[in-house]
This record gives C-alpha cells, structure tokens and sequence, in this order.
C-alpha cells in the first residue's frame, strides 16, 4: 500500500468522529478526538493484523527521539502499541485527552 493511500480519511469506529488527514506530511492512525486507534498492522505500515480490534489509549509516554506518544492497547487480542501524538496545531491531538492519559 502506498503512504499516500495510508494518509486518508475515516470515521473513528468508537466516537464515529470524521477524522482528516494530516497535512503536514505525516500520517493520522489515531482518531484526535478520542485517541482511539485500530489494529491493521502487524509491523508499522503493514497492514497485515487480522485482528482488526480497536485500540484503547490507556497512557502516554515520552520517547526521546519521537517525543510523546499513545500507548493503546487492542480490545480484542490484548497488543499493545505506541503511536506518535499530533503536533498541537489546529489538526492536532485532544489536549484534554491526552492529560487524562497521563
């Protein structure tokens, strides 16, 4: 799959909120109102996971190199993964979200 094809919109499958792309070069995998996330891929950019389970945020932690990121955790098999937080600018992650988290 393409990364220009990774970069598009979606509806979050748990708030059902209509989720646009970046555009600032980089790729939304996480919806920026509720933080939710889905399972699709196995490595990053994958897109081989047959779980297809949405992922829970459930904390934050700060990555020297990558900054802050989601820990989110599959509803359905238990993974957990790490995804980057959206700068904060006018397409950036739930501020108030994100504090919850941490």
């Amino acid at each position: 799959m393409s990364r220009k094809k990774e970069n598009t919109s979606f509806s979050c499958g748990h708030c059902l909120s209509f989720v646009h792309p970046l555009s600032n070069g980089s790729f939304r995998n996480h919806c920026p109102v509720c933080l939710y996330s889905k399972h699709v891929d196995e490595k990053p950019g994958d897109r081989n996971s047959k779980c297809k389970g949405l992922m829970k945020p459930i904390g934050i932690r700060h990555n020297s190199r990558k900054g802050l990121q989601i820990i989110h955790q599959c509803t359905i098999c238990n993974v957990e993964k790490v995804n980057k937080i959206a700068e904060f600018d006018h397409q950036s992650d739930n501020i108030n979200a994100i504090i919850k988290l941490m």
